[in-house]
């Protein structure tokens, strides 16, 4: 298939190279131009010349703003496609917003399946994702393919768009209150005396123990705060959790309180750090030191 990919980040870039490595012909874009040249290093190729219509548009942006601006803003990649090509959304955004945008798509006689995403970077390389998916039968048909190339498990939530978006809000509960834990977690080992690479050691084969967890915390033991994913992603994904709940009139105190921390660090001057730096305001709040803060 000849696929425009929208999206190089950490995740997007190892998605793009992992449809490479199927067979597939993939011409990528990113504002940052390094990352298109990352993906031709690895025998995928630039945006040019749109005359030849590509079958699948796979959008792996941030969110709702920059989905609806590749689609069909400034970068009208929508237009890229031949009639009958399907765009596989994959940013983290509501249910509501997926709807629109399917409804938008089956009006430029396109297909479109609401499709986020799990798994990290790692993952996102080996093309072992979780998709939650979500739309027409046709959709599903057309994008078999890619989806074939980039995920382990496709997850088929719905015969419309909307429910794969919601399916990822609760993922993305459960993993940025997991995230607040762990930083509250070994900020409080700390106060008493263990050290973040002994609670980690404990955590990971006991009962306290979370995917989050044993990935996040690891970043703390090193000290490493370099950005694989931002606190201040939580502030987005975190808030569309919250505006679902909220619109269903269904209360989420932890989800909220989780979101007032991440808030709270990004204000403290942590919102480009990895989302791990949150273990950092918890310790500073509390007056005890952690590895990379001090």
């Amino acid at each position: 298939m000849l696929i425009d990919f929208v999206g190089l980040g950490s995740m997007g870039l190892g998605m793009a190279v992992s449809l490479v490595k199927a067979g597939h012909c993939v011409r990528g874009f990113d504002p940052e131009e390094a990352r298109v040249e990352m993906l031709v290093a690895q025998g995928g190729k630039a945006f040019g010349d749109a005359s030849q219509k590509a079958d699948a548009v796979v959008s792996a942006v941030l969110n709702a703003d920059q989905t609806r601006a590749v689609l069909f803003g400034e970068q009208a990649v929508a237009q890229r496609l031949r009639p009958g090509g399907v765009i596989i959304s994959c940013a983290t955004v509501s249910p509501a917003f997926a709807a629109e945008m399917e409804a938008l798509t089956e009006e430029a006689d396109l297909l479109y399946l609401d499709a986020p995403i799990s798994g990290g970077a790692v993952k996102a390389a080996a093309g072992q994702l979780s998709i939650m998916a979500a739309g027409k039968a046709a959709a599903f048909d057309a994008a078999a393919p890619v989806l074939e190339a980039m995920a382990e498990t496709v997850h088929r939530l719905g015969d419309q768009a909307g429910p794969g978006s919601a399916m990822k809000a609760v993922n993305q509960l459960l993993a940025g209150v997991h995230i607040a834990a762990m930083g509250e977690a070994l900020a409080f080992g700390a106060s008493q005396g263990l050290t973040p690479q002994q609670v980690v050691d404990v955590v990971s084969v006991s009962a306290g123990t979370s995917w989050m967890f044993e990935n996040r915390a690891p970043h703390v033991v090193a000290g490493d705060y370099t950005p694989r994913s931002k606190v201040d992603i939580w502030l987005k994904d975190l808030g569309i959790v919250t505006e679902i709940a909220a619109s269903a009139d269904l209360p989420l105190p932890v989800s909220a309180n989780a979101l007032a921390q991440f808030r709270a660090a990004s204000q403290a001057g942590l919102g480009d750090e990895d989302d791990a730096a949150i273990a950092k305001y918890f310790a500073r709040a509390g007056g005890v030191s952690l590895p990379g803060d001090r």
